[in-house]
């Protein structure tokens, strides 16, 4: 009598053969759907940082300059007046970063908020 065909296929067929293809596959899916993503984005997010630092680093630059040079050419805010080019900085550095943010929100992200809805 001949055994039937799906008994040898059978055979091979162990639980852990099925456990650790489940695994493999899991394993190649997490890979394929996180981590490969996020080695694509490093480098986008790499860039994007070092730019931001950069870019704080030059402002900031900017604003020294700036004060320098207000306290070197007008003599007059020596003394008691010696308070006003800070406070001028200040106010700068403030509208210049006020003026960021509102150009931050009002720009691609505003645009994808309606989007969105």
């Amino acid at each position: 009598m001949k055994k039937p065909k799906w008994r040898n296929f059978a055979r091979g067929a162990t639980i852990q053969r099925d456990v650790d293809e489940i695994r493999d596959l899991f394993i190649k899916y997490v890979k394929e759907e996180t981590v490969q993503p996020l080695k694509e984005m490093g480098r986008f997010v790499l860039f994007g940082a070092l730019g931001s630092v950069f870019v704080g680093f030059g402002a900031a630059m900017l604003l020294l300059g700036a004060l320098r040079f207000l306290q070197e050419q007008f003599p007059v805010l020596d003394g008691s007046l010696s308070w006003l080019p800070y406070l001028i900085i200040a106010v700068v550095a403030a509208a210049v970063m006020g003026l960021t943010l509102w150009r931050i929100a009002s720009g691609a992200a505003k645009r994808r908020l309606k989007a969105s809805k």
